[in-house]
């Protein structure tokens, strides 16, 4: 699945935790399915903002790369 598509069944999942006529066991496997997509979401972004990369100049006018710190997302 795509991280779109994981979004999107994450929405889905949430939606029917909400609803009131969903049953106990349905939930509990809902939730193990929200947890396990979570962490697999989670994982997607990390990688993503590992390859976030800012261009600046340095002092010689080259173009360089540099890494996003976790602060600066």
């Amino acid at each position: 699945m795509s991280f779109e598509s994981d979004l999107k069944r994450m929405e889905e999942i949430t939606d029917l935790l909400k609803n009131e006529d969903t049953g106990l066991e349905e939930s509990i496997k809902l939730y193990e399915e929200a947890t396990a997509l979570g962490k697999k979401l989670t994982k997607t972004l990390t990688e993503i903002q590992r390859k976030v990369e800012k261009v600046t100049t340095d002092d010689e006018m080259q173009l360089e790369t540099e890494e996003m710190d976790e602060e600066e997302s």
